[in-house]
């Protein structure tokens, strides 16, 4: 299997594809029809040269691949809002009241994933003495309450639809990927699940903390709070780094490593619908050539 380099992200009742710097959004409107935006989409790394270097580029690309997120998720809810906004509206106040709620919403997810099962992981220590297997229990702590929010959002009913449209989304790339036309037969027959995904990468960074927990110790319990904090954009570069190893790579130990993330991506992917499919087609046709790819790497002939 060779990379396509396309990537994409599940909205409500759609998909963005990206290749590179170009992106499409495809929707699902309630009447039925696709909708579909294209747009470009320069990261950090991309303006920024200096910043495109290992253990740098994971931080500045997940901080992009967040904005770009909250701008689809709003491109996407747009057609699902019970009174549809004015068009006149004020569109610099809308952006503002976003970026405040997108930092809260960081905040709290900082707090909660890194923060707390540190101070849960205290509760242990008048009865173990390693401060190794602390940090191991406060990292098990950490990787209890992800999977605990996964299965508990997996619960919700427009969640489990978002899901689906993640399987869709896994299930076309998969197919490219693979040396498959892209069509609806093809698409349903393939895996909804890839090395690639954002929830692997989310499991690397719990694994990754694990360790940094039981190297890094120190007494007090608020230095040590800063330091969790501190250590993040360390850590989510160092995770960014193996999942574009593991996307590039069949190696058995990349493989291996892979497995886990593979794993719980069956809890946030679904099988999709057709429909579904049909819109993941659409936005992945918006921005890649898949029959060219086909021809490069599969040697593949298509009659015009």
């Amino acid at each position: 299997m060779k990379s396509s380099g396309i990537g994409g992200q599940a909205v409500i009742e759609g998909v963005m594809m990206q290749n590179q710097d170009v992106y499409a959004v495809a929707v699902r409107k309630p009447d039925g029809e696709i909708e579909v935006a294209k747009d470009t989409w320069q990261t950090f790394t991309k303006k920024h040269r200096a910043l495109n270097v290992p253990f740098v580029r994971g931080i500045f690309n997940f901080i992009d691949s967040m904005r770009l997120g909250m701008k689809i998720l709003s491109f996407s809810a747009s057609f699902y809002e019970e009174e549809e906004e004015e068009k006149g509206k004020d569109e610099k106040k809308e952006s503002v009241i976003m970026g405040i709620a997108m930092a809260a919403a960081v905040v709290l997810g900082l707090g909660i994933f890194f923060v707390l099962p540190m101070f849960l992981s205290n509760l242990f220590r008048r009865v173990i003495e390693s401060r190794a297997l602390m940090g191991f229990i406060e990292g098990v702590i950490r990787l209890a309450i992800f999977v605990g929010y996964v299965l508990l959002i997996s619960l919700m009913k427009d969640i489990r639809r978002v899901f689906m449209y993640h399987g869709a989304e896994h299930k076309c790339i998969n197919c490219v990927e693979h040396g498959l036309d892209l069509t609806l037969e093809n698409v349903k027959k393939s895996s909804k699940q890839h090395k690639r995904c954002g929830t692997s990468f989310l499991l690397f960074v719990v694994f990754v903390s694990i360790l940094f927990s039981m190297v890094i110790q120190v007494d007090d319990v608020w230095l040590k709070a800063l330091l969790r904090i501190l250590l993040i954009p360390v850590i989510a570069g160092i995770s960014y780094e193996i999942l574009k190893l593991a996307g590039r790579s069949d190696n058995w130990l990349i493989n291996l490593i892979s497995k886990p993330g593979l794993l719980l991506q069956r809890l946030t992917t679904r099988e999709p619908e057709d429909d579904m499919i049909e819109v993941a087609i659409r936005s992945v046709e918006e921005v890649f050539d898949w029959k060219a790819y086909e021809t490069e790497n599969f040697g593949k002939v298509f009659e015009e």
